[in-house]
């Protein structure tokens, strides 16, 4: 039997114009969308107690 292993990637373009390589991963789906979570929470911490403007949600829409 032959086990293949996943790595699942998340990216945040709203952030791509601030930071380079916007993304994370993680071994599950979940744990992916965890540490994006995480990122995100502290990019935005990080950017408001700068005072640097944060961006603004993209609406991303199904071809």
């Amino acid at each position: 039997m032959v086990r293949r292993r996943s790595t699942f990637l998340v990216t945040i373009p709203e952030f791509s114009d601030l930071v380079i390589m916007p993304c994370t991963h993680g071994k599950t789906r979940i744990e992916a969308i965890r540490n994006g979570e995480e990122v995100i929470e502290m990019y935005l911490e990080s950017w408001q107690a700068e005072g640097e403007t944060i961006p603004k949600p993209q609406i991303l829409q199904v071809a």
